[in-house]
């Protein structure tokens, strides 16, 4: 069962859930000037502002005694498997079929609580992804005005149309500062390399501005 405690620890991934697919909004007429573009990887800067680090961290302690759980969980299944093994020829066959029937409800009960364990964490991340990624967006927005971007491009996505961009046009840490500062939530103390979360997968589009 060691395959379905994985869901679990899976939890700890980092910003890796994809959003919903939105799109940057399009201008309504050219732009007058110059074109000036700039690139950014969106889901990456959500995360790794303060406000995304210290929110992650909450929901991965908030998840910690499930986890836990699971983990006593799918010991236990594990622990009778081997005693079943060891003494199942000095069973008789009621006695055997019995153990056999308690391991498999308890992994049935494993495999169940696993996955409410990753939907339950899964929807929580995305929720929080999806608030703070509007609040960050709003950032965006309006720092590419203010620096004349006529087109700023999410080089995260999967589909990437984005083949080459020079570094000075990789707008993602001035908007991580950018919103830091807005939202005032300090920088979380550094952790420990073995307990860092991953690194988030850029998979996520910016929302759209209402």
């Amino acid at each position: 069962m060691k395959r379905s405690i994985a869901l679990a620890v899976t939890l700890a991934s980092g910003f890796a859930l994809s959003a919903a697919a939105q799109t940057l909004p399009v201008p309504t007429a050219a732009p007058a000037g110059p074109i000036k573009i700039a690139v950014i990887a969106f889901q990456v800067a959500v995360a790794q502002t303060n406000e995304g680090q210290r929110n992650f961290a909450d929901l991965q302690k908030k998840y910690e005694p499930k986890e836990a759980q699971l983990k006593a969980l799918n010991d236990d299944v594990e622990a009778l498997k081997k005693q079943l093994q060891a003494q199942g020829d000095k069973l008789s066959d009621a006695e055997r079929a019995s153990r056999a029937k308690t391991i498999e409800d308890k992994d049935k009960q494993l495999q169940r609580s696993a996955e409410d364990t990753r939907n339950d964490f899964q929807s929580e991340m995305q929720e929080l992804y999806n608030t703070l990624a509007s609040k960050v967006y709003d950032v965006l927005a309006g720092y590419a005005q203010q620096q004349g971007y006529t087109l700023v491009l999410d080089v995260a996505q999967q589909q990437n149309p984005v083949l080459y961009a020079n570094e000075s046009s990789n707008i993602t840490k001035q908007i991580i500062d950018a919103y830091n500062v807005k939202s005032g939530v300090p920088a979380p103390p550094p952790a420990p390399a073995s307990a860092a979360p991953a690194a988030p997968r850029p998979a996520a589009k910016p929302p759209v501005a209402h």
